[in-house]
């Protein structure tokens, strides 16, 4: 399942890493590209989406 999320607060490269983190905490089999200038991250996953999102809250990020 591929998840298209917008993260308004992902400002630079070190917030993709720790978003990319967060996510492969959850699906360590996930491919992740968080891309900070477009604030979009796709996350191409078999968790489920609330699973991904809380992860991305939890980290200190904003799902829009």
């Amino acid at each position: 399942m591929t998840l298209q999320l917008n993260v308004p607060n992902m400002a630079c490269s070190a917030c993709s890493e720790t978003i990319t983190k967060a996510v492969t905490n959850v699906d360590p089999a996930a491919q992740v590209a968080a891309d900070p200038k477009t604030k979009q991250v796709t996350i191409e996953t078999q968790a489920p989406e609330t699973a991904i999102k809380e992860a991305i809250t939890a980290a200190g990020y904003t799902v829009a």
